[in-house]
C-alpha cells in the first residue's frame, strides 16, 4: 500500500470525526455532559484519530486514548502528545494481557480491527464493506480494561469503538463502570448484545442508542436490558451504525 493511499485514508478520518465539530461540537458537548463534569477520569478505548479525546479534554476531563494503530499513534502524539489532560496508551486491549493481530484496512483505517471473524461477517453480510480490504497485519501489545483502571483509576466514562472487539475489551473488566458506550453494527447485532449481557452480569444497567454519529437519543428515556436488546435486533442492515450507552441506575444525573 503506497504512502499516498495511507495519508489518503487518514485524511479521511481526520475529515470524517474533526469537521462535524465546527458545527455540531456544541450539540457533542451538552450530550456529553450527561456523563462527563470538570475533573472526571475518562478511557477513549479506539481513539482513532483522538477526536473524543479532544472534545472530552475540552469539558475539563482527564482522558486516557488507547490505540494500537501505529499510523493513528503518530498522530494522536503530534496533536496530544503533550496535552496536559490527554494520556495516550500505545496498545489495544483484550480479555488478557499479551499480544494479538491488528487487521488493518490502510484506505479505510477507521474499520481496523483485531477480529478476523467480524471482518469476514461484515464483508459477507453489508455491502458497505463490499470494497474493504484488510491490507496489512502488525502485532500489537494486549491490556486489560482492569489494567487500565490498575494504573489510572475507574473512569466515569467508557468509550468502546474497536470493530468488533467490543465483548473481548470488556471481559478484561471485572466491575461495573458508571457510564459506557459500545458500537453496534447490524450486520453483526449477536456482538453488541452479548455485550449487554456481560454489562448485566457486572451491574443494573439501563440503555439507549445514539445512531450513526448523531449523538441524539433514539428513545426519550432509558430502556432496561431486554428492552434495548429488543430495540437492537429490531435494526435493520441499511440503518448503519450507532453506539449504545449504558449507566448504573445508581449513577443516574
Amino acid at each position: 500500500m503506497s504512502t499516498l493511499a495511507r495519508l489518503a485514508g487518514l485524511s479521511r478520518s481526520l475529515a470524517i470525526y474533526y469537521l462535524p465539530l465546527l458545527w455540531r461540537g456544541r450539540r457533542l458537548a451538552r450530550f456529553y455532559r450527561d456523563f462527563i463534569r470538570p475533573g472526571d477520569l475518562c478511557f477513549d478505548v479506539g481513539a482513532h484519530v483522538g477526536s473524543r479525546a479532544w472534545l472530552w479534554s475540552r469539558l475539563g476531563a482527564r482522558v486516557v486514548a488507547v490505540e494500537p494503530q501505529p499510523d493513528c499513534q503518530t498522530l494522536l502524539r503530534f496533536f496530544y502528545g503533550r496535552h496536559p489532560r490527554i494520556t495516550l496508551v500505545n496498545a489495544a486491549l483484550g480479555a488478557a494481557a499479551g499480544q494479538a493481530e491488528l487487521l488493518i484496512s490502510r484506505r479505510t483505517p477507521t474499520v481496523t480491527t483485531l477480529s478476523p471473524e467480524w471482518a469476514a461477517q461484515v464483508g459477507q453480510r453489508d455491502a458497505s464493506f463490499a470494497q474493504v480490504r484488510w491490507d496489512t497485519a502488525v502485532t500489537v501489545p494486549l491490556l486489560t480494561l482492569d489494567d487500565l483502571i490498575a494504573r489510572y483509576g475507574r473512569p466515569a466514562f467508557c468509550k468502546i469503538d474497536v470493530e468488533g472487539f467490543e465483548l473481548e475489551v470488556l471481559r478484561g473488566l471485572s466491575q461495573p463502570l458508571p457510564a459506557l458506550s459500545v458500537e453496534f453494527l447490524p450486520a453483526a447485532p449477536e456482538r453488541a448484545l452479548a455485550c449487554l449481557d456481560y454489562l448485566a452480569a457486572l451491574g443494573s444497567y439501563e440503555w439507549n442508542y445514539a445512531p450513526g454519529e448523531s449523538h441524539r437519543w433514539a428513545m426519550p428515556g432509558w430502556l432496561d436490558s431486554a428492552a434495548m436488546k429488543q430495540y437492537l435486533q429490531s435494526r435493520p442492515l441499511a440503518a448503519g451504525s450507532g453506539d449504545v450507552y449504558g449507566r448504573l441506575k445508581e449513577c443516574r444525573v
